[in-house]
This record gives C-alpha cells, structure tokens and sequence, in this order.
C-alpha cells in the first residue's frame, strides 16, 4: 500500500516493530532440541497475547503461525515434530495483523555452536544477509520496483550463488499481500515506480547450487532439488525520500 495517512504509517510501524520483536525471540528459542512446533506454539501465544491475528494462517490458510525452513528447504516449511539440531540452518518467517495493519520479516539463522554452522550454509546465509542490505538500499523514490531485484541479483550471482525467481517480496498494507510485486531478479529500470510512503517487503532467498525446487509431501514446504542450503532475510521496508525505511529491525 501506499501509506499515505499519519494513521497509516503509524499503524505499520507498530505491527512491524511488534513482527520483528516476536521473531527475535523465537531466534533465541530455536536451540538444539527445540522442535519447529515448540517455535510456533510461542508465536501464537504472542500474537494472541498482544491482540494480533495470525495471517500466515487466517489469509492463507497455512497450517502453521509461522514458517520454519530447514537447510534446503527454502520457504513455507511448515511447524511441527522437527527437532533442531547443532549445525541446522533454520529461517523463520513471522507475519502477522495487529489493530488492522500487517508486518512481516524473515531471518535466517544457524542453530547451535556458531563452530557447528557448515561453511556452504553460512556463505548462503551471509550472502542473503547482504543481498537484503543492497536491495534496501536501492529503494528510491521515482526508481523502479526491478532496481531492487538487480541489485540483489548482481550482488549474489558475483558470487557463484543463486536467487528463487519465483519468490517475491509484495506490497503490504492492511492485507498481508498486496501490490506490487517486489523482484529478486530482475533488469534495472523495470517494474512499478516507487512513490513516497509505498510500504512493501524485499525477501530474497539465495541457494547454493541449483535454483530447480520441489513441493514437499506436505504441500507448502519448498525444497530445493539439489538438497543443497538455501538463507532467506526479510525485511519490510517504506520508500521515502532519504531513500528505503526498515520497519521490521529485529
């Protein structure tokens, strides 16, 4: 959406800042031995305690309150027995409603001793750390939504890896997915034109080996095919005119 109200921005700012102190805490609480259901269990009881609404689960109709991606599998992992493990490559995607407006923020992390992370996993996980980072800093006013996706796409393929064309990040407002859609590949100069106050998410996931994925038996969680590590950050951002705000700092 484009926040054009005082009320607006507000009301963006509050659910994402209450987006990403929810997922800094389930950071802390994805250790080994925890499982991916114990993680949505505390989402829920957050976003219940603070009058929030679950809209991973409510809009989308996704089992879970939020998403727990392992290793390779790169998005919409879905929350239940898994146990974490010393070495795991974990991405939490939280998204939720609060007094009608959204927010929404993904953060990938290694589980466990910083030693036990594999090197492939941490240099995936560093890249979409930094691959995020350049497509923040490409948000401007009277740029394109494409500036964002080649800046990303420029930065991670320099480096041997790739990005999921097919994920995109959205524009996000009173609704969880709106317009526009917000490249991870893509031309400079193409796409919609970032106006003053556009409110939309940048999520790039970049894989290590082959961006080919599969749907896993459950229906929702993407795999890549290879089965080597995919890294996903989120971040949901406000154009303005000294350039891209981040409204969800976790």
């Amino acid at each position: 959406m484009v926040a054009k109200t005082k009320r607006d921005r507000e009301g963006l700012r509050r659910a994402s800042a209450e987006t990403a102190r929810l997922l800094s805490e389930l950071s802390a609480r994805a250790i080994p031995g925890s499982t991916t259901g114990t993680l949505d269990d505390y989402a829920a009881s957050y976003i219940l305690r603070i009058g929030g609404e679950p809209v991973f689960h409510t809009q989308n109709r996704f089992p879970g309150r939020i998403n727990t991606s392992v290793n390779d599998e790169a998005v919409h992992g879905v929350p239940g027995k898994r146990v974490l493990h010393d070495g795991d490559l974990l991405k939490i995607d939280c998204g939720m409603r609060l007094k009608g407006y959204c927010g929404d923020a993904t953060v990938t992390m290694g589980v466990g001793r910083p030693e036990s992370l594999p090197a492939e996993r941490r240099a995936v996980m560093e890249a979409a750390r930094e691959a995020l980072k350049r497509g923040v800093a490409a948000v401007e006013v009277g740029a394109h939504t494409g500036d964002i996706g080649h800046a990303m796409q420029t930065y991670v393929e320099a480096l041997g890896f790739r990005l999921l064309a097919q994920f995109t990040g959205h524009g996000l407002g009173k609704r969880l997915w709106e317009e526009p859609s917000i490249p991870a590949v893509a031309p400079a100069g193409t796409g919609v034109r970032i106006v003053e106050h556009m409110v939309f998410t940048i999520e790039p996931i970049v894989v290590a080996g082959s961006p080919k994925t599969r749907v896993a038996a459950d229906g929702w969680t993407v795999r890549v095919a290879d089965g080597k590590p995919a890294a996903q950050f989120e971040h949901t951002v406000m154009a303005t005119k000294a350039g891209g705000q981040v409204l969800t700092w976790c």
